[in-house]
Order: structure tokens, then sequence, then C-alpha cells
């Protein structure tokens, strides 16, 4: 069965041709003028941050070095007897990494405690005035910009080593970088329940409580749950300054060149945070279910 089809006149057809290959090349170069000013603006990064492209080169090496150096000389004669060798702190360092769980465990509830607070007093649409919104805004943006390293450093100096100071590092930038997600996530709220109760009188509570906190549970408890996956890498990095956990052991190992002790407590530490990855995204995705049914 044979089927007409329909031709454009031939004008008509060169002058669509014209305006689409002249969109096409108006394209192509803003693409080539973005391109170059990316390139521009990369060289001009290494300029004046005084990256020596030959000293990267010459030392590239090292790198890959440093991974042969910390594994482990295993032989199939002996192999159990040099696992268990390669592992001979394994219960001081279970110790200390179930210290940097608890570490992560406890920053991450108060944390998200803290941003559970301030974030209705962050967003724009259940604050409850326009100051407070700034003001609590603000807070939140102290509390994320400076990094947990930062906040470790000066909780150590003021409450010495040990835990404490990476509980406190943890807490104050969790509630920083979750209270800006929550708030983000409650502005994107149904607005009409939160109408509905204050149309009937309800105070800003009962609009909380009643008409948002529904809405955006589920959501808080997914991005809850990843930031304790971050929280517990950085624990273990907060004990390079002295903050608590298996972080300290691990800076020592690097210092004293214990090369096959540091591979030993990085497997650890990888594992744990693979576990602990599956285990919460599974929780994520049954919670998040659960709720929506």
């Amino acid at each position: 069965m044979s089927r007409a089809v329909q031709q454009i006149p031939k004008d008509q057809f060169d002058r669509l041709h014209g305006a689409y290959n002249q969109a096409l090349s108006s394209k192509n170069r803003m693409t080539a003028i973005g391109l170059f000013i990316l390139l521009l603006l990369l060289a001009s990064s290494f300029v004046g941050s005084e990256v020596d492209v030959h000293k990267f080169l010459r030392n590239i090496w090292r790198f890959p070095n440093y991974f042969y150096e910390i594994t482990p000389k295993l032989s199939i004669q002996n192999f159990f007897g040099d696992v268990a060798e390669w592992f001979w702190g394994i219960n001081k360092w279970l110790r200390q990494l179930g210290e940097t769980l608890l570490i992560a465990y406890v920053g991450t509830i108060t944390g998200v405690i803290i941003a559970f607070c301030l974030s209705f007093l962050s967003s724009r649409n259940m604050a409850i005035s326009k100051w407070s919104q700034i003001f609590t805004r603000r807070l939140l943006e102290f509390l994320r910009t400076v990094p947990e390293i930062v906040f470790a450093l000066i909780f150590v100096v003021s409450f010495g080593l040990g835990p404490l100071p990476g509980v406190l590092a943890l807490t104050f930038h969790t509630a920083g970088a979750l209270g800006k997600l929550f708030s983000e996530i409650i502005e994107n709220i149904d607005a009409k329940p939160v109408e509905g109760i204050r149309a009937s009188g309800g105070s800003w509570f009962h609009q909380v409580r009643y008409g948002a906190v529904p809405q955006v549970i589920s959501n808080f408890t997914s991005y809850s749950l990843l930031r304790f996956e971050i929280n517990v890498r950085g624990a273990a990095v907060m004990g390079f300054v002295g903050a608590g956990g298996i972080g300290q052991t691990l800076i020592e190992y690097i210092r004293k060149f214990y090369y096959s002790d540091v591979s030993a407590v990085l497997i650890l530490i990888i594992a744990t945070v693979m576990i602990i990855d599956t285990v919460t995204e599974k929780i994520r995705h049954a919670f998040i279910g659960t709720l929506e049914r």
C-alpha cells in the first residue's frame, strides 16, 4: 500500500534549512566560546594556586607506590598466619571503631534534633516572623560553612582530647547542613493542611505538628540516615586531630610508617562504611514505602 509523502516547496525548504544551519552554527559558536572561557579559567587557577605540573608528573608514581607499600605480603603456605599477623590489633581496632560509630551516631541524632527545630523557623512558609527566619538562616549558614575538622580543633582546645569534641563538631555541622535541606523540604509542602489548621484557630505549633510534619517526615528520615553515613567517615577523619575514635590510631600509624597496620585499619573503616551504606539504604526505602502506603 503506497502512501503519499507531502513535500514543502523548495524555497520554503531552503529558508528553513538555512535557519536551521544558522541556529546550529550559533550554538556551536557559543559552545566553543564556553570551552575557551573554561580552559582560560582553568589555566588561571593553575597559575593562581601555583600548581607545579612538572613536580606533579615527577612524583605521581609515589601515589600508587604508597598503596603497594601498605599491601601486606601474604604467602600461600602460611596464609592464615599472615592474615592473623596483619590484623594483630583487631580487638583494639574494633573497640576504637565502635567509639567512632558512637561519635557519629550521637552527633547525628543531636544534629538532626537541632536541624528539625531550626528548619521550621528558617523556612519561608512556616517561620514565626521575618526576623526569626533571617537570624535562623544566618545561624545555619555559619554552622554548615565551618568544616567539621575546624570545629573539632576548637573543641579539642576547649575540652581536651577524646570523643566529646568529635560529637560536638558533628552535631554543629550536621545541624547546619540538614537545617538547610529540611527548610527547603518544608517550603515545598502542600499549604492547604497548614492553612486549614490556621483557619480553625490552631496555633503555630499545631500547624507544624499536624500540617507540616506528616508531609516531611519521610524525607527528613531519608536525609538523616544519609547524613549518618557521612558522619561515620567524618568521625574517622576527626580522630586525626585527637577527637576520639579510630582516626587517632590511623594517623599515628601513618606518621610512624606502619604500612601494614595502615592498610588493616583502612580495610576495617571501608568495610564498616559499606555495611552501613547498605543497611541504611534498605531502612530508607522500607521506611519511605511504609509511609507512602
